[in-house]
């Protein structure tokens, strides 16, 4: 690989990691310091199953094969109309519909969308399931509520709904919950700079290098792709989540590959992108590290322990690799000049040597 193919390289992954990195909904779930939690359905009733997704991000309802259930907006429109048939349609005209477009309502409503326009139903989804932003269902400030702490109740409210026909309410409380522990986020930055300096060593003795960046680029797949399948389409899951690691567990086999073959800088070429490709992950998904809650079903300490590593492992591989391909190299030149003062030897950046000139 020369520089030049090495530059195109570099650039490519990070127009690739911006474009990934890019939400495919307006506002996606995200970490939080907040749970919400379904407390009571009244009247109960078999027909419907009410949850919250995100810790408190967005509320999701599945109903039966065969009920008909409306989502009653915040003006009293009809809102969220799920048919008999499994379908679910949206209101295009509630006011609702583009509020909820944001977490914290700040979508804009069109002159159209008022509580007393008649209905215009847009199809969204089938299978009787669908989520959404509830600002019911989740604290609406970026400021911490005044005068709670971690640990108070600092919600309560009624979603309202009609199953085939009959009025019910959900009721839904929300809670500010402690911060989590730092020990994995701590372990995970550790981890991430030791397998850096596995890096450092490695090179330093002709050895691959990029077989220490492999676990963390495997664990960090593992990890998004998990955060990725746990919530629905309609939340807009984040395709970065599993689409930087796993650039980098491609680059991860094709600089083993490079190795085996003896390309050196291409191997080397191959590190730089593997750790360019963890630190956007890790920095992208920071504010998980000191969140209570991420919207993820994995384990939270496993989120936390691999952001960590791959934040600060994914660093350290970059400069581990730029050391290898431009510091390293130029170290190793020895021009040895005979007493006329022509140079003699040359260790080019193989190791190999030229013939005196």
């Amino acid at each position: 690989m020369t520089p030049t193919r090495l530059v195109r390289g570099i650039l490519a992954g990070a127009v690739l990691a911006i474009a990934v990195a890019t939400p495919v909904s307006a506002d996606p779930a995200g970490p939080t310091d907040y749970r919400s939690e379904i407390t009571a359905v009244e009247p109960a009733t078999p027909q419907i199953e009410a949850s919250i997704l995100g810790g408190d991000s967005f509320l999701q309802l599945r109903v039966e094969p065969g009920a008909e259930v409306t989502v009653i907006g915040y003006r009293g429109e009809d809102y969220v109309w799920f048919r008999p048939d499994g379908t679910v349609w949206e209101n295009l005209n509630s006011p609702s519909r583009y509020v909820n477009e944001d977490r914290f309502g700040g979508g804009d409503i069109p002159p159209n969308a008022t509580p007393d326009a008649e209905p215009d139903w847009e199809q969204v989804a089938e299978g009787g399931r669908w989520s959404w932003h509830d600002h019911r269902a989740h604290w609406m400030q970026e400021t911490r509520p005044l005068g709670r702490s971690a640990g108070d109740q600092i919600l309560e409210a009624v979603i309202p709904l009609r199953v085939d026909g009959a009025d019910v309410d959900i009721t839904v409380i929300s809670t500010w919950m402690p911060a989590p522990s730092p020990i994995p986020a701590w372990l995970g930055g550790l981890v991430g700079a030791a397998l850096a300096g596995a890096a450092y060593a490695l090179r330093r003795r002709n050895l691959p290098a990029v077989a220490a960046a492999t676990p963390l680029a495997v664990a960090a797949l593992v990890v998004g792709m998990w955060q990725y399948v746990s919530l629905p389409a309609e939340t807009g899951p984040r395709p970065l989540w599993w689409a930087l690691p796993a650039i980098a567990v491609v680059c991860a086999m094709g600089g083993m590959f490079a190795e085996i073959r003896g390309q050196r800088f291409t191997a080397d070429a191959a590190l730089l992108l593997i750790g360019f490709e963890l630190a956007v992950w890790g920095a992208v998904k920071r504010d998980g590290l000191g969140a209570a809650i991420v919207p993820t079903d994995a384990p939270g300490w496993l989120d936390r322990f691999t952001t960590a590593g791959a934040l600060v492992g994914g660093v350290g591989f970059v400069i581990v690799a730029l050391w290898s391909l431009f510091v390293a190299p130029a170290r190793r030149r020895r021009v040895v000049a005979p007493t006329g003062g022509s140079p003699t030897e040359v260790t080019g950046v193989s190791g190999s040597r030229a013939p005196s000139g």
